[in-house]
C-alpha cells in the first residue's frame, strides 16, 4: 500500500497531499497549515518529502536532506519545464509539420 501511495505521490502530487491531509499526516509533521498550503501551490512533493521525514525520522538530517533537496529539484522541473511550454508556444499556435 505504502508503494502505491508513492507512486501516487509522485504521479499526481496535489492529489496524494489532499489525501494527506485528510488523513492527518500532515497536521502531525506541521504546526501551521500556512506551510501545507503553500507547498500545496508551489513545491507539493517537497512538502510530501518533508511531512514523510518529520513523521517517519522527527527531524531533516543525513541521507533525509538529500531526500529533501531530490525533491525540491524535482519541483523546480516540473514548474520549469511547463514554463518553458508555455514561452516557446504562444497562446492559441499550434506547430505545423512540413510535409517533404
Amino acid at each position: 500500500m505504502g508503494g502505491l501511495f508513492g507512486c501516487l505521490a509522485f504521479a499526481t502530487p496535489r492529489a496524494a497531499l489532499v489525501v494527506m491531509w485528510l488523513t492527518g499526516y500532515l497536521q502531525a509533521a506541521f504546526e501551521s497549515m500556512l506551510w501545507p498550503l503553500l507547498g500545496f501551490v508551489f513545491l507539493p512533493v517537497t512538502t510530501i518529502a518533508y511531512a514523510w521525514t518529520i513523521n517517519s525520522h522527527g527531524q531533516v538530517d543525513g541521507l533525509y536532506t538529500v531526500l529533501i533537496r531530490l525533491a525540491v529539484l524535482f519541483d523546480l522541473g516540473i514548474l520549469g519545464s511547463a514554463r518553458a511550454r508555455r514561452v516557446a508556444t504562444p497562446a492559441g499556435a499550434r506547430r505545423r509539420r512540413r510535409r517533404a
